[in-house]
């Protein structure tokens, strides 16, 4: 592809994300939670503080625990070669079917301050449960995530045009390197 034909995409991208961005942030029809549990690779991401430290290898591990919580296990690889390791919770918000959930990575005594809970909304989902894109309200954080270290390019490049229509700014993505 051409330096020109990619700055023309890159530019429609942005045009159409910003034309989406006023409006509120679209979900899935709905989540199918046993389903979603098991291990997801980190494809890409926005940038984040709380991510700063992750070079590589990120990956998220979901457990279904007795009590209808998710354990949420985020593990990745940091510039000393060690691994970092962080667990928290997540719960669904509304109906069993709801692709809204909230995430606290705080110590379960401070679950009671709405403050700890961020949004974690399914805003895109292979109809396998092979890939998904998880954002939140305010369009400030944005995850693809897959069952498998890589994703094809094809997939990956789709999956952006549909996350821009989504008013998501996908030239915000940074890659996550596997090793």
């Amino acid at each position: 592809m051409t330096a020109l034909k990619i700055w023309l995409v890159c530019g429609l991208l942005a045009f159409t994300g910003a034309l989406h961005a006023a409006e509120p942030l679209s979900t899935v029809a709905s989540l199918d939670v046993p389903r979603y549990m098991g291990t997801w690779y980190e494809i890409a991401k926005f940038p984040n503080w709380f991510q700063k430290k992750c070079i590589s290898n990120t990956r998220a591990n979901y457990v279904l625990r007795s009590d209808g919580a998710v354990q949420v296990t985020n593990r990745c690889k940091t510039a000393s070669g060690e691994i970092d390791e962080a667990v928290g919770a997540a719960r669904q918000m509304g109906p069993a079917t709801s692709p809204k959930l909230q995430v606290r990575f705080a110590p379960a005594w401070l679950s009671l301050i709405p403050a700890v809970w961020g949004d974690y909304w399914v805003v895109v989902l292979e109809d396998n449960y092979q890939w998904v894109a998880v954002s939140e309200p305010g369009r400030q954080f944005l995850w693809i995530l897959s069952r498998t270290p890589r994703m094809e390019p094809k997939v990956y490049a789709d999956l952006l045009l549909r996350l821009a229509a989504l008013g998501l700014d996908v030239q915000k993505l940074e890659v996550t390197a596997q090793d």
